[in-house]
């Protein structure tokens, strides 16, 4: 009889053998190539699940870094469900909510209070600009209507680790040369003024109280004894920066996933020079997962034909070999077809949809290089009665209810923001009726010296206002004012929000309610996902930074199809993909052509179209028209490369 599996053994099993080496690897670095379909979710999980449960004894935790809070989300999951008693000692999220942890808990030290404002809509960086802006006017700068657009600017000098005294030797105008220290200055200081921070921001004083403050990093190594990073080709300046940072010069367990093959993110600063700089800094063994258990044999073929066009790849990288058998739709894996036009093109294949897929149409995907392409299949989808969404990040609330208990929440936690304080009082008069000026309440707390969020609670509880009105204030004075239980507030708002709907307290109409189904079902998702990263008892501050870093899509409801930009498929699969668009100034985009066949923008397009194929379980269409806005367009070169004999229009 052959030998149990013992208890860290056990979650190897199932693994192939080459999957099984690199779940067992320990100390030192490790690069690890993993191509889609490849099972490196399975691998990266089934490893820390491994390092906990041989470690039962020991303190140290595991850090697990990656780009979306949906990947670690799953990752988590899957590590709980693998090791529940030692999923307490593994901080598993994203790069912004690992930064956002460590100046919670350390931010102090460069003038951050834990109780940060994480700015992620455009809106507000866009507010702050103009601030920023006035501020500079103020002082007697030279600011023109050309300023108001700098925010791409700011932000790229802020992803690039850029202090504002060294801005202009980073600007390649000569006129902005001379303004830029005054403007980045001014916004950097209106920021810590409002206690606010955006993305960029939250990696650049990471990296910054880690190279400040050296002690920290050495806490975090200890701490940390295992870092795992997933999609590591995706790290920009900053990311890669904080890695250095924390590591220092010895540590060395960093255990990185990563495929330059899917390289979409230049634009965000991902390079494949990223992958080049982890061997020279960490000297990692570099093993290769080369077999995809996704696509069938036939696409796999259509992959290595396109990717081997690119020469800026890993020197040795294998071919992918395909690890799924071949089944029912094998014989038609690939299909492609041409048509005259973009319309005719779109309506195709939401007729194909139609007639082949309506019984599962949640795991049908159409991808294309750019959104207009999309809201034209979206159109041609509706014709022919196909439900669709367009996936695509949302970074608030659009419902007066939502919007109004985001911002009851935020004022618990930072009672005298005047500016919350203005929607706080905006969105409640919308839902009520109740006209409290968000002025007025300032004033009276002046006089009686309480914080905002009292006085407006106590002005709300008038006798003059609707009883349900009422209700609401004395619940925003029992669970967010005297003491904060945002979770039971949260529990009576969304059963607030429905008393609301059944009946009519503003006498106004339902359009105070427009969004609400959308933001309901995503304020549930958020809800339980938070909880499960946090735990249900995180401080307010905590829920209200993971809320700010995560997306407020609504989950997909029902039997629909998803549209999706190829740069926002990344990381997902379906069962049946489309790719529309198949067209040169498509894909290859415009800009890649002008640059040359031998660009590095062009080899970004062709991972682009590698991405996009690789999402495919099933089925793979591939469509291209002869016309796309009134332009007559070639035949993508990435057809041809794939292996298509594909006529010219000409």
């Amino acid at each position: 009889m052959p030998d149990l599996p013992s208890s860290a053994e056990r979650l190897l099993v199932g693994l192939s053998p080459i999957q099984q080496e690199a779940a067992r690897w320990n100390d030192g670095a490790m690069l690890l190539m993993a191509g889609p379909g490849s099972g490196k979710t399975r691998v990266l999980t089934r490893r820390i699940a491994r390092l906990l449960e041989e470690s039962a004894d020991q303190k140290y935790k595991i850090l697990g870094l990656t780009f979306t809070n949906k990947a670690a989300d799953e990752m988590r999951s899957r590590v709980e469900d693998l090791v529940p008693d030692h999923a307490s000692r593994l901080f598993l999220g994203t790069f912004h909510s690992f930064c956002a942890e460590v100046l919670r808990q350390h931010g102090t030290h460069l003038g951050i209070a834990p109780d940060f404002r994480i700015y992620s809509s455009r809106g507000d960086l866009e507010l702050i600009l103009r601030g920023a802006l006035e501020e500079v006017r103020k002082q007697g700068g030279d600011i023109g209507d050309a300023d108001a657009s700098l925010l791409p600017v700011i932000e790229r000098l802020r992803a690039e680790l850029v202090e504002p005294t060294e801005a202009p030797l980073h600007v390649a105008s000569e006129s902005l040369k001379e303004r830029i220290t005054a403007i980045y200055t001014a916004y950097d200081a209106c920021q810590k003024r409002t206690n606010a921070l955006d993305f960029g921001s939250l990696l650049f004083y990471a990296v910054k109280l880690f190279r400040e403050f050296p002690a920290f990093a050495r806490r975090y190594r200890k701490v940390y004894a295992y870092w795992c990073i997933d999609e590591f080709q995706d790290t920009n300046t900053s990311q890669y920066a904080l890695l250095r940072a924390m590591a220092g010069d010895e540590f060395k367990n960093l255990f990185a996933v990563a495929d330059d093959d899917q390289i979409i993110y230049e634009w965000n600063g991902a390079s494949h020079r990223r992958l080049e700089d982890f061997k020279r800094d960490f000297e990692p063994e570099v093993l290769q997962l080369p077999t995809n258990f996704r696509c069938p044999p036939h696409i796999v073929l259509l992959a290595n034909n396109l990717i081997r066009h690119n020469v800026r790849r890993m020197p040795g990288k294998k071919p992918f070999e395909s690890g799924k058998a071949t089944g029912l739709f094998e014989q038609g894996a690939v299909r492609i077809g041409r048509y005259a036009s973009e319309r005719e093109e779109t309506q195709a294949v939401a007729q194909d949809i139609r007639r082949l897929r309506a019984g599962a149409l949640h795991e049908v995907a159409v991808l294309a290089r750019n959104r207009r392409l999309l809201e034209i299949a979206q159109r041609a989808l509706a014709e022919v009665q196909v439900h669709s969404v367009i996936a695509q990040r949302r970074d608030s609330f659009e419902s007066a209810p939502f919007v109004w208990l985001n911002a009851c929440l935020r004022q618990s936690n930072h009672r005298r923001d005047a500016q919350n304080l203005e929607l706080l009082c905006a969105t409640f008069r919308e839902l009520t009726g109740v006209e409290l000026e968000h002025s007025d309440v300032i004033a009276s707390a002046e006089t009686t010296h309480q914080d905002y969020l009292r006085q407006w609670a106590d002005l709300a509880t008038s006798a003059e206002f609707p009883p349900l009105a009422q209700e609401a204030a004395r619940q925003v004075t029992e669970q967010l004012v005297r003491k904060t239980d945002y979770t039971s507030f949260t529990a009576f708002a969304t059963r607030w929000f429905d008393t609301l709907m059944q009946g009519d307290v503003a006498g106004g109409s339902d359009e105070r309610f427009a969004g609400y189904a959308n933001d309901k079902r995503a304020w549930a998702l958020l809800n339980k996902e938070i909880s499960q990263t946090l735990g249900a008892r995180a401080p307010l501050e905590a829920f209200l930074h993971e809320l700010d870093l995560r997306s407020k899509e609504p989950p997909p409801q029902g039997n629909m199809v998803t549209l999706m930009t190829i740069h926002g498929s990344k990381g997902k699969e379906f069962d049946h993909i489309y790719l529309i668009g198949l067209a040169e100034d498509q894909l290859p985009s415009f800009q890649a052509k002008k640059r040359g066949p031998q660009s590095v923008e062009m080899e970004e397009e062709r991972r682009n179209c590698f991405v996009a194929i690789t999402r495919a379980r099933e089925t793979l269409t591939l469509t291209y028209a002869q016309i796309y806005s009134g332009y007559s367009k070639e035949p993508s070169r990435f057809l041809t490369e794939m292996g298509f004999q594909i006529p010219l229009s000409g």
